[in-house]
């Protein structure tokens, strides 16, 4: 199998009180809020990457445990034919979506050049 050159960049996990849980990021862990959209989602970045707090339930993509892992690639068609067309469960212009065996999300995407 060609390598998909996959590069990690964050971690998604769902919650069912987003605010409560942006509260621990950022008081009790002082992570800084880098983006968010009220009700929806909250980014917090990092070093190693970031980590996005997001409500149950408005994904359009559910995810079997509620966690997403994104990597990042130079070229996304060339990964999608690495991995297989036929593993992608839904993709768009600048990301694609896979299941690993347990149901959880892989998140391509498409780096910013």
């Amino acid at each position: 199998m060609k390598k998909a050159g996959l590069q990690f960049a964050g971690v998604e996990l769902y919650f069912e009180d987003l605010p409560r849980a942006m509260k621990f990021y950022a008081e009790t862990l002082g992570l800084e809020l880098s983006h968010q959209r009220l009700g929806h989602h909250a980014r917090f970045d990092s070093d190693g990457g970031f980590i996005c707090l997001e409500r149950k339930g408005v994904e359009a993509y559910p995810s079997q445990d509620k966690a997403v892992i994104f990597f990042e690639v130079a070229d996304l068609e060339t990964a999608i034919n690495a991995i297989g067309p036929e593993k992608i469960i839904q993709s768009e212009t600048n990301w694609a979506v896979l299941h690993d065996p347990e149901g959880h999300n892989i998140l391509l995407l498409q780096r910013s050049k």
